[in-house]
C-alpha cells in the first residue's frame, strides 16, 4: 500500500490510514512537509451544510431524489451534508421533513451521510428572498416545534428584524438548534442583537443580506465585526476573491458551502429549485430575471478555488471539513484521527479527486 500525505489535527503525516467497522483505527507514519515529496493527499471528507440538490434532483421534490443527491455529492468528495429546504407552504415543508426524518436514520451504499436538515426559510424577510419562493412568514414557535419532531433540523436560517424572531432565537438556541442570520434586511444593530440572543452563524455571507456601508454597516458588518462562524459560497461567482479575503481575516471559523442545486453535476439546461425553474449556463444557475439561484459548485472545486486565491491546502481543508463539523458540534467527523468516522478524500498533486471514503466504504472515481 502506498503512502499518502495525510492531514491530521497534529499536522501532515507521511504514511497510511487504517480503519475497521467504519472507524479510523490508526494513522501510522512520520511528520512531513508535502512540498518535500510528490505523494498524493489524504484529507478529511468534506462536510457541506447547505445542499438543495444535485444530479438533477431537488430536495423539495421528495424522497425519490434524496439518494441521487447524496450519491452525486459523494462523487465530489462530500461525505456528509445537511439537506436544505426552500421556502414553501407549511404543508409542503412538513411533508418533506417527514420524508427526511426517515432518510436521515440510514445511509445507502455509495451515498454521503445526511446528518440532518438546514431549514432555509420560511422565516426570512420577503424583501430579501434572493432565489427563495415568496412564501416567507414570521416564525411561530408551535410550527417550529412541529418541524423539530419530524426531522433532525440542525440549522434554521432566520431574519432577525422580523417581529418575534429574536425571542425565538433565544428559545431555540437554548435547545441546541443553530440559528443562522440570512435573507435579511436587518441593520447592524439587529444583527448584533441576534448574536447576543444566541444566533451562531450567517447564511451565505454577503449574499441576500444588507451590505456593508461605513455609516450603515448592515448585517455584513455585524458578521465581520462579531461572528465566529459564517458560511460562504466560494465559487468565485457569488463572492469576489477580495471579499472572501476580508471574511477570512475577520471570521475565525469561516466555513464553505456549495448552496448546490439540482443542476450540480449535470449539463446546462433547466432544473427545479423548490417551486422555481432555474437555468444552468455559463457556470452558474439563475432565475429568469438573472438572479443567482444557488450554485453548481462542488466541494472539491471549492477546495481548489480556496487554494487558487492563496490559502494553504491545510487551511482550505479545515474550512471544508473541520470547521463545519465544529459548528454542528460533531467531534467524530471533520478530522482524521483514531476513533473518528473513516471519512476521507484522496487527491492527486493537482488536487483532483481519485477516490472518496465514507464511513470506511471507498468509492473509486472512474474519471480520475
Amino acid at each position: 500500500m502506498s503512502d499518502f500525505n495525510i492531514l491530521t489535527p497534529d499536522g501532515w503525516i507521511r504514511g497510511q490510514l487504517q480503519h475497521r467497522h467504519g472507524r479510523v483505527t490508526s494513522i501510522r507514519g512520520t511528520p512531513c512537509n508535502p512540498q518535500d515529496n510528490r505523494l498524493p493527499y489524504l484529507l478529511p471528507g468534506f462536510i457541506d451544510l447547505h445542499v438543495h440538490g444535485g444530479g438533477g434532483s431537488d430536495i423539495m421534490e421528495g424522497a425519490d431524489g434524496f439518494a441521487t443527491i447524496a450519491r452525486t455529492h459523494l462523487r465530489f468528495g462530500t461525505t456528509s451534508l445537511l439537506a436544505t429546504t426552500m421556502t414553501a407552504p407549511a404543508a409542503e415543508i412538513r411533508q418533506i421533513l417527514e420524508q427526511l426524518g426517515g432518510y436521515c436514520q440510514r445511509r445507502a451504499s455509495d451515498t454521503a451521510r445526511v446528518l440532518g436538515v438546514h431549514l432555509e426559510g420560511p422565516y426570512i424577510n420577503p424583501g430579501k428572498l434572493g432565489a427563495q419562493p415568496n412564501h416567507a412568514h414570521a416564525a411561530l414557535l408551535a410550527e417550529v416545534e412541529d418541524y423539530l419532531q419530524l426531522a433532525p433540523v440542525k440549522v434554521i436560517t432566520i431574519a432577525p428584524e422580523i417581529a418575534g424572531h429574536v425571542e425565538l432565537i433565544k428559545t431555540l438556541s437554548s435547545r441546541g438548534v443553530r440559528l443562522q442570520i440570512g435573507h435579511t434586511l436587518g441593520s447592524y444593530e439587529e444583527g448584533v442583537k441576534a448574536l447576543e440572543a444566541g444566533a451562531t452563524s450567517f447564511t451565505h455571507l454577503y449574499n441576500a443580506m444588507s451590505s456593508l456601508h461605513h455609516r450603515e454597516p448592515g448585517i455584513v458588518g455585524a458578521a465581520l465585526a462579531h461572528a465566529r462562524y459564517a458560511e460562504l459560497i466560494p465559487d468565485l461567482l457569488h463572492v469576489h476573491p477580495g471579499a472572501i479575503r476580508v471574511a477570512l481575516r475577520s471570521i475565525p471559523c469561516l466555513y464553505c458551502v456549495t448552496d448546490s442545486t439540482a443542476a450540480t453535476g449535470m449539463p446546462d439546461g433547466e432544473y427545479k429549485l423548490g417551486s422555481h425553474t432555474v437555468t444552468k449556463c455559463l457556470g452558474g444557475v439563475r432565475l429568469a430575471d438573472g438572479t443567482l439561484a444557488g450554485s453548481t459548485l462542488t466541494m472539491d472545486q471549492a477546495l481548489r478555488n480556496l487554494v487558487k486565491i492563496g490559502l494553504p491546502l491545510a487551511e482550505a481543508s479545515q474550512r471544508l471539513s473541520q470547521f463545519p463539523a465544529d459548528y454542528l458540534g460533531i467531534d467524530e467527523r471533520g478530522r482524521l484521527q483514531e476513533g473518528n468516522w473513516a471519512d476521507a478524500v484522496y487527491l492527486d498533486r493537482d488536487l483532483k479527486l481519485t477516490a472518496v471514503m465514507v464511513e470506511g466504504e471507498t468509492l473509486e472515481l472512474k474519471n480520475a
